[in-house]
């Protein structure tokens, strides 16, 4: 059979060099933002907050916080996943009200969110911000799988000066900090020298354990 998915996941690779001729259609990356949108997160907290730039002189202060590196300037589109700095009080009452707003209200969902307050608000301000920060490579997870999808290239980067690119977007005052980053555009065939490489990845029966 033919998995059109699994297809395009073979497809897609960490893009090396995006050709700066091509942009990407908004369309296409209305489709790849809704994606991370609808990505699960713990507790449907989804505790990030998602910055498309389309900015050119912005990711080009962006790509020198990076290293250089030319897929932030090359590429159309910068998506910067910033996640929540701690959780508080607001920030999860924010999460009750637009779940009520959806729902209806119901004491239950009131009783869960109180109960996530009470695990949440003592612990420290790092171990929170980890939290989110894993919430937001699940939406950046579908964000790969949504570009791959569509064909449109994309290269997902840790590489960068988180710092940096927090003062640049002004992300702190915002409660946010950058946590990982995801250039998308179309790959230059001439000038990419990872383009035609084989994938690698680990054999199944090293990866995966069958617990019957």
């Amino acid at each position: 059979t033919h998995h059109m998915f699994l297809d395009r996941l073979s497809w897609r690779y960490a893009t090396k060099k995006m050709d700066p001729a091509k942009s990407v259609s908004e369309d296409d990356v209305a489709k790849i933002v809704e994606a991370v949108r609808m990505a699960p997160t713990s507790s449907g907290t989804q505790p990030f907050q998602l910055f498309v730039i389309r900015n050119p002189e912005v990711r080009a202060k962006l790509r020198e916080a990076a290293y250089g590196q030319s897929q932030l300037t090359d590429g159309s589109h910068l998506l910067v996943f910033a996640a929540w700095d701690n959780y508080s009080d607001a920030r999860i009452d924010g999460i009750l009200e637009s779940h009520e707003a959806e729902r209806g209200a119901n004491d239950g969902l009131k009783a869960y969110y109180e109960r996530l307050k009470g695990m949440y608000l003592p612990r420290d301000a790092q171990t929170n911000f980890d939290h989110a920060a894993r919430q937001a490579y699940i939406g950046l997870g579908f964000a790969l799988a949504a570009a791959a999808e569509l064909e449109v290239d994309s290269t997902p980067m840790e590489g960068f000066e988180p710092e940096k690119f927090d003062e640049i977007l002004g992300l702190r005052e915002k409660g946010l900090r950058s946590v990982v980053i995801l250039p998308l555009g179309y790959r230059d065939v001439e000038g990419d020298w990872l383009v035609n490489a084989k994938k690698v990845r680990r054999a199944s029966e090293i990866l995966i354990t069958n617990i019957d």
